[in-house]
């Protein structure tokens, strides 16, 4: 025979009850008490290392501000002089077609290796190696003179008549000729870097896409390519700076870049050291651009893989202040 308490079901538990505040020693109840102030820890070895760099900082800038010898006065003069800004377009478009052209040539190269046609990843595997075992100024010496080995370039038939000749001489100018170089150049380091992108993207991406019925070509520029932007572009950035400041060895060929201007300037009026600063000073500046519009296109291609993407330098200069008020308002309330 079934209990009353099993008709019932159990026993509803009551909650426990909290114990009754301690009388004070006056008769009254006893003042809660105050939860602990978390004191947050101190990095004196922070402050010191922060304190040396600033003070070593000051130094060198005043010591740069001070010394007469940089004649401020002349750098500003010729700063925004006709031939210093020519040969800076000059330096921009050279870096420009350079970067262009080397990836367009890079990408072709880069998939060669990735080939499963041994011929393919063996010539593309030897261009690469030839072109980045080789220093720049010895590559741009060489096609400079190439008029040596070739005086005259000819389209025709292979082993037969030549329907057109032109002179070397007067095909490859200083320019075009850095042009070459660069370009050659660059694309041995591009192929590399889209190499590496194009590996760093998971095989299953490949792979799903031929169960689907895609082809590889398509494959390779729809869904590859564009999950390998986060790693090549990162790379291309350091190369696109690398590429800009790399142009002033053109300089040896007579082609008129920022470095070849300015040395023409401080050739006549003797004044090298102003007329360097001026370049170094707008080297800094372009590639201070460059460095901010490399930020917001890895933030584009960063979308699909952080969950929150960075703040951007604007928005953390906006959120500063408020951060500081906020630090502020706490260190106070832990006085009182």
């Amino acid at each position: 025979m079934a209990s009353p308490s099993d008709l019932h079901g159990p026993a509803p538990v009551s909650a426990p009850v909290p114990p009754a505040p301690r009388p004070s020693a006056s008769g009254g109840r006893a003042p809660e008490a105050d939860p602990p102030r978390i004191v947050p820890r101190r990095h004196p070895g922070r402050l010191l290392a922060a304190a040396a760099a600033l003070l070593v900082f000051a130094m060198v800038a005043g010591s740069v501000v001070r010394n007469s010898a940089f004649q401020w006065d002349v750098v500003g003069h010729y700063f925004t002089t006709a031939a210093v800004l020519d040969g800076l377009l000059l330096t921009l478009w050279l870096t420009g077609a350079v970067m262009v052209l080397g990836f367009l040539l890079g990408t072709p190269l880069a998939v060669m290796r990735l080939s499963a046609n041994p011929v393919l990843r063996t010539l593309s595997w030897g261009y690469v190696w030839i072109f980045r075992s080789t220093p720049l100024l010895v590559q741009l010496l060489f096609w400079f003179n190439i008029g040596a080995l070739y005086p005259t370039l000819g389209l025709g038939i292979p082993f037969g008549p030549e329907f057109v000749t032109v002179k070397t001489v007067n095909l490859l100018g200083p320019t075009l000729t850095a042009v070459i170089g660069l370009t050659l150049h660059e694309a041995a380091y591009a192929a590399e870097v889209v190499r590496g992108g194009i590996l760093s993207v998971d095989a299953g991406q490949t792979e799903a896409a031929q169960a689907l019925g895609i082809g590889r070509p398509r494959a390779l520029r729809r869904i590859v390519i564009p999950q390998a932007m986060r790693s090549i572009v990162p790379t291309a950035g350091n190369m696109l700076i690398g590429t800009l400041k790399g142009t002033s060895i053109v300089s040896v060929l007579a082609v008129h870049d920022l470095l070849y201007s300015v040395q023409l300037v401080y050739n006549q009026t003797y004044q090298v050291i102003p007329l360097l600063m001026v370049a170094t000073l707008w080297y800094v500046a372009v590639t201070t651009v460059l460095s901010a519009g490399q930020f917001y296109v890895e933030r584009h291609y960063a979308r699909g893989s952080a969950r929150a993407l960075p703040p951007t330098p604007l928005r953390r200069l906006g959120n500063r202040p408020a951060g500081l008020r906020a630090r502020w308002e706490r260190a106070t309330a832990h006085r009182e």
